[in-house]
């Protein structure tokens, strides 16, 4: 894989600054994809741009990428309007993104996914976050998780999960840090009024597995059930929660998140 545009002279001045689990809903790949494996074999390449304010961390995560098969690094930005700017000239599949960075090193990040969103549908957001805030996901889930992915930078250690968390996140999936989910379900738990303690333990580790962006194949093979046995479990699980079944794994993503996150009166 080659590096094109990475802008260095332009961003050297910037300063700033697990494993995870991976799903494709319903199954199903995006139809450019599934075409271009039925014509050649080999899974499309997937173009990202990436943003990242500390120089160091950049470089970092560009030799990832240089060595995972199947990415190609389009660009790299240290702040949000030349990461914007990018964008708009590449067109990539994916944006790789860390939350915070200039001008106002808040959360740039996720409000970049929230305008591509509502522009480009169609690019791939993945947000990279030094620790685990499960604030920040689930603000970048909150308007649908189809083609978001929330991951710890931890992650990057790992370039085969790595790699598959960018493709599903580039087919129409979603996928978040198991350490997040974690913590998100710790959170619920001390609740005094959370529904989690209606759940047995089966259900709350498929629970976290729906979290994670797991689909039901996928959760069936992780506990080793059928995938009849899962979809007992889930139709229970959302039952007693309280939480609108969907067939769309994304959408069960979002809700789940959602309802771990909620605040109690």
């Amino acid at each position: 894989m080659s590096s094109v545009n990475s802008g260095h002279s332009a961003e050297a001045g910037g300063s700033g600054s697990s494993h995870h689990c991976q799903m494709n809903p319903g199954g199903r790949s995006q139809p450019a994809v599934a075409e271009d494996e039925s014509r050649t074999g080999v899974a499309k390449t997937i173009r990202v741009v990436l943003g990242e304010d500390s120089f160091l961390a950049r470089e970092a995560i560009e030799g990832v990428l240089e060595r995972a098969q199947g990415i190609e690094l389009v660009a790299a930005r240290g702040d949000l309007d030349s990461l914007r700017e990018a964008i708009e000239q590449t067109r990539p599949d994916l944006v790789i993104t860390d939350i915070r960075m200039p001008p106002d090193n808040s959360d740039e990040g996720i409000r970049l996914a929230a305008e591509l969103r509502e522009e480009y549908p169609e690019i791939g957001v993945v947000v990279l976050s030094q620790h685990a805030q499960p604030a920040y996901a689930t603000l970048l889930f909150e308007q649908g998780s189809e083609r978001r992915a929330y991951l710890l930078k931890e992650s990057l250690k790992n370039q085969a999960e790595l790699s598959r968390a960018l493709r599903t996140v580039a087919d129409g999936g979603s996928v978040v840090d198991p350490i997040v989910v974690e913590q998100l379900v710790d959170a619920r738990r001390r609740r005094d009024d959370s529904g989690l303690d209606t759940l047995t333990p089966r259900e709350l580790e498929i629970l976290a597995l729906i979290a994670e962006g797991r689909s039901n194949a996928a959760i069936a093979e992780e506990i080793v059930v059928t995938k009849r046995a899962v979809e007992r479990h889930i139709n229970s699980i959302f039952l007693k929660l309280d939480l609108r079944d969907a067939e769309d794994v994304s959408r069960r993503v979002m809700a789940t998140l959602l309802y771990l996150s909620r605040e109690t009166a």
